[in-house]
């Protein structure tokens, strides 16, 4: 072909350009094995004292922190770094795989990733610039490949098509169970009204087993302790 042995430098049609789009497309999924059913997980992160918070999922844990400049201790990464290593680390594993799937050596595969913030609000991360190093080296005729199917890894998907994230407050199971009973000297029990889940007196004055009280201002509310 025109413009070099391996045909890299060569102008191709639109409808060329196409199928190539595609190709590159169906080798992103293939490396993750194609479309692949819903699954669910779940994380729980903790509070540890000071500024770390430890976190686990499936038995596995780690911890995040903030810098000194930031009011902690600098015992591990801050969740914004976090974040980012979630991001190069998925797109190493897709590099990877690739080059497996290929017969390419991959040791040593080093993927580099450099970030910035915003300045303006909302806080965010403004940019990412992720360089994947492959010693072994890799074939021109395989690096658009390799560089579509990284891009293409779970954690980078989730960036362009952000999920929907709900935040609420959550009681504590200890107050789930809480039930109202009458305050001393009380000898029949008041009406009660739904809030949520629980149950809450109407009158002031009242006691939960969980040995929250309600007055005239938080009456028909849970004392969320």
């Amino acid at each position: 072909m025109p413009g070099g042995a391996d045909g890299a430098r060569a102008v191709l049609t639109p409808a060329e350009a196409r199928q190539l789009a595609a190709a590159l497309v169906q080798q992103a999924a293939a490396a993750e094995g194609g479309t692949a059913d819903a699954t669910a997980g779940q994380v729980e992160v903790s509070y540890l004292g000071g500024e770390p918070y430890a976190i686990a999922t499936r038995g596995h844990r780690l911890l995040t922190d903030q810098p000194a400049t930031a009011g902690g201790a600098d015992t591990a990464m801050t969740p914004t770094e976090l974040l980012i290593a979630s991001l190069s680390s998925c797109v190493a594993f897709y590099a990877g795989r690739y080059l497996a799937r290929h017969g390419l050596n991959r040791d040593g595969l080093h993927v580099t990733a450099a970030f910035t913030t915003a300045t303006d609000r909302p806080a965010r991360v403004a940019g990412v610039r992720l360089a994947i190093q492959v010693p072994g080296g890799i074939p021109p005729s395989r690096q658009a490949a390799l560089l579509a199917v990284a891009s293409h890894c779970t954690v980078h998907n989730t960036f362009r098509q952000a999920p929907d994230i709900a935040i609420e407050l959550s009681r504590p199971k200890a107050h789930e169970r809480c039930q109202a009973v009458p305050a001393p000297g009380r000898t029949t029990v008041p009406q009660t009204t739904e809030i949520g889940h629980s149950r809450a007196p109407r009158h002031p004055g009242q006691t939960t087993e969980c040995g929250a009280s309600t007055s005239g201002d938080v009456r028909g509310r849970e004392a969320l302790g």
